[in-house]
């Protein structure tokens, strides 16, 4: 690009570089999604549709970075954790949180219509969402970081799932409010058991635990492919991460492939089956043309 008497400006740009050999979380969160739920109607206290659209949307962008080693999603907001040694856009935070949070953005879009068509809900206004960059430097932090959020789950989904409960049973907002003023946890299972007949063990799990999003090898279509594969767990315990070792550690790759059980009915898991259904029909299509276009070369010799 020719240089001109311009070009001086760009010495006002600033380039903050993230701290090397540490986990990089970007967290996005939804701006304004109190109003933009209730415009679309998601259900009170889980809408699973508008899970399932972050979770299409948090696929999309570990689809993007195979530096990220875990996803971890909850509510309208997701956080995806790439590598200590991730050198992704030279470590430019400006880059990673703006492409992070744009991509989300718009994947959520491109899947609405693919979550929300059977509802017959249309898109009223185009959501956003704000994202930022947070650094931790040992394991033991990254941990903690994912359990806080996991904890943050089901102290809010509790309180969320009684609250509306509450409401449904013809009390207003303030009131239910006033009626969870001071409670326990052991308080708001009471009130869900003995006035509901509600064990709040037995909501979805994806509710009580959020969505847990890691890339697998997995058996598809009798070939080992790469999934971005949910789940449902607990992390903050020890089983979790000696289950899945390669998210601490990328050299330890698990010897089997993980088998798809549940997960198969999973929105995320029959996108890519069908991506991978449409590459092979092109790719069948392809070889049929070629080879109508050698036969026909044939001929004509």
């Amino acid at each position: 690009m020719a240089l001109s008497r311009f070009e001086y400006v760009k010495q006002f740009e600033q380039e903050e570089k993230l701290l090397p050999n540490s986990w990089i979380v970007v967290r996005i969160d939804g701006k304004g999604f109190h109003r933009f739920c209730s415009v679309h109607s998601f259900s009170k206290p889980n809408d699973l549709d508008a899970l399932q659209l972050m979770n299409l949307a948090g696929m999309t962008v570990m689809q993007e970075f195979n530096e990220i080693a875990i996803a971890y999603g909850q509510s309208d907001e997701y956080s995806f954790v790439f590598r200590r040694e991730a050198s992704v856009y030279q470590r430019r935070r400006d880059k990673l949180v703006s492409y992070v949070a744009s991509l989300f953005t718009s994947a959520y879009m491109f899947h609405w219509k693919r979550i929300f068509d059977h509802r017959a809900v249309a898109m009223r206004y185009p959501p956003s969402f704000d994202a930022r960059a947070v650094l931790y430097p040992t394991d033991e932090n990254l941990r903690d970081y994912l359990s806080w959020r996991q904890a943050d789950v089901h102290v809010n989904n509790l309180y969320n799932t009684t609250f509306w409960n509450l409401v449904a049973s013809g009390l207003s907002n303030a009131e239910a409010e006033k009626r969870l003023q001071g409670t326990l946890a052991s308080d708001k299972n009471e009130i869900l058991f003995s006035q509901f007949g509600i064990n709040y063990n037995n909501e979805p799990v994806m509710y009580r635990k959020g969505t847990i999003l890691l890339p697998k090898s997995v058996n598809a279509d009798g070939k080992k492919q790469r999934f971005i594969v949910p789940l449902f767990e607990d992390l903050i315990g020890d089983a979790f991460w000696a289950k899945h070792p390669e998210i601490m550690d990328k050299k330890a790759k698990p010897d089997s492939v993980y088998e798809l059980d549940e997960q198969k009915t999973q929105p995320v898991i029959l996108y890519q089956l069908e991506v991978q259904d449409r590459r092979k029909a092109g790719m069948s299509k392809a070889e049929s043309n070629a080879k109508v276009t050698l036969e026909s070369d044939g001929s004509l010799n």
